[in-house]
């Protein structure tokens, strides 16, 4: 019994220590993050801004035993990561990056915090109304960027993008390639899950143009429209979406959210040609326009990225508009295949044998550190900022070894598209012309913004709006 004594004693001491233990770390934590809530924000947008008062609070109660973690274990810290123009909506997280972790957070609050090693940046969100000025210079600004240019064209330029740090941008140059954003897997493109043979298509084209067209954001920077427009008198086209309308939808599949629907997929892919137009002409912006088609076991009529030869699945995959003198000439080209059989299926083999040449998509697929539509693997957003809190930690490591730290450096190439052009088209009277009266001169006015926010950001200080757009305007 004395023994049993002595045992329950022992419990009972020790249980009273940790509990005590408990009580003291806790009580640091709150010391902690009460004297972090008592400093005053440096950056001018941030004072007296309720909401960032209130996302602080919600981040004390969500991660205290946290914060008790990293009192009891002085030696493990987390570098705090800003999105400065949030992408994902998610407040605050602690994320694993392989053997590193780093706390991500949508709180500006943290814009001086002692940890604070970064801002990731969304292009399109990217608003010189507030940036993280002054910057010091340690800390790593990163942009993720997958968008056309037409969303934010200031960032399209080498003053602007040479800002960054670390991209994520469709450009194959980036440090983290986007390029195949689109592509769910090589297994996708190969796959028969729609492909209609080409006895049936041929019996459908009773009452289906050899052309299919579906597009809703009209005039922008690549002049497709015009282009289509002009094809149109040489050539039957099947127009579905808003732009050139032509052909109604069933009333289910109107939505633009149905555009990844079965049946919408069916519905294209009994055309022989989709004509695959994208809105900007950017080497390696490649979007759904691209791979779509070539999914559904569809030839895509292509125009847009420069560069896209070296993304087809096999040579002769895709009929290229810019190889045509004239929309004439491509017309009368597409009629030739879509009377000739054995010219059309050439287009088609590599998708009935399932073989992919291109040993260049192949490799790329295979090392891509993140996947599309694929819960075993990390999605691009990330992937992105695991990528960004290794080379934090990188650098973290390689001062703690007494070594200079690696700076990385955006280059042009990590963004970059050239002025847009209209299509010369000689047939008929000049049209109004979005390209002429809205895009060319929206591009040439990008180019000041981005020269004036070089020179601010470089002034390393807060600024104004009106100060950004006296530089813009000033000659």
């Amino acid at each position: 019994m004395a023994r049993l004594s002595v045992k329950k004693l022992w419990v009972y001491c020790f249980c009273f220590s940790a509990l005590l233990f408990f009580l003291i770390v806790t009580l640091q934590v709150l010391v902690e993050l009460g004297q972090f809530e008592k400093k005053k924000p440096h950056h001018s947008d941030l004072r007296g801004n309720k909401h960032e008062v209130d996302q602080l609070n919600l981040f004390k109660k969500n991660n205290l035993l946290n914060g008790i973690e990293r009192l009891s274990d002085p030696g493990h810290q987390y570098p705090i990561l800003v999105w400065w123009s949030p992408l994902t909506g998610e407040d605050s997280r602690l994320a694993g990056c392989g053997k590193n972790t780093c706390f991500f957070t949508i709180d500006k609050t943290y814009y001086d915090h002692p940890m604070t090693e970064g801002f990731l940046f969304y292009g399109t969100d990217f608003n010189i109304e507030s940036l993280p000025f002054p910057r010091k210079a340690s800390h790593h600004w990163a942009l993720f960027h997958e968008e056309s240019p037409k969303n934010n064209y200031k960032l399209f330029h080498e003053p602007s993008i040479t800002l960054f740090n670390h991209t994520a941008t469709f450009s194959s140059h980036s440090h983290m390639p986007l390029t195949t954003q689109y592509l769910e897997s090589v297994e996708v493109l190969k796959s028969h899950t729609y492909l209609v043979p080409l006895s049936k298509k041929n019996s459908r084209r009773q009452n289906l143009a050899p052309l299919v067209y579906v597009q809703s954001d009209c005039d922008p920077p690549s002049d497709r429209d015009s282009y289509v427009r002009e094809l149109m008198k040489y050539i039957e086209v099947d127009s579905y979406g808003e732009c050139l309308h032509n052909r109604d939808l069933p009333p289910p599949l109107k939505n633009p959210s149905a555009m990844d629907d079965r049946h919408f997929y069916g519905i294209l892919a009994q055309y022989k040609f989709i004509l695959s137009f994208e809105n900007a002409v950017c080497d390696d912006y490649i979007t759904e326009k691209f791979w779509r088609p070539l999914k559904l076991g569809v030839v895509p009529v292509y125009y847009g990225s420069p560069s896209i030869a070296k993304w087809l699945p096999s040579n002769k995959s895709v009929v290229l508009v810019n190889t045509f003198a004239s929309p004439q000439d491509l017309a009368e080209y597409i009629k030739d295949l879509d009377q000739n059989d054995k010219k059309y299926e050439a287009y088609l083999e590599w998708k009935w044998t399932g073989e992919i040449s291109n040993q260049m998509l192949l490799t790329t697929m295979k090392e891509r550190s993140w996947g599309v539509q694929d819960i075993s693997q990390d999605n691009y957003i990330d992937a992105f900022e695991c990528m960004v809190c290794n080379r934090v930690w990188e650098n973290t490591n390689r001062k703690k070894q007494g070594l200079v730290p690696r700076l990385w450096q955006a280059q042009a190439n990590h963004l970059s598209c050239p002025a847009p052009k209209a299509f010369s088209l000689s047939h008929g009277p000049t049209r109004w012309s979005s390209v002429r009266e809205v895009w060319k001169p929206s591009f040439e006015q990008s180019k000041k913004e981005a020269h004036a926010l070089r020179q601010l950001a470089e002034r390393n200080a807060n600024f104004t709006v009106e100060e950004f757009w006296k530089l813009v305007f000033k000659d």
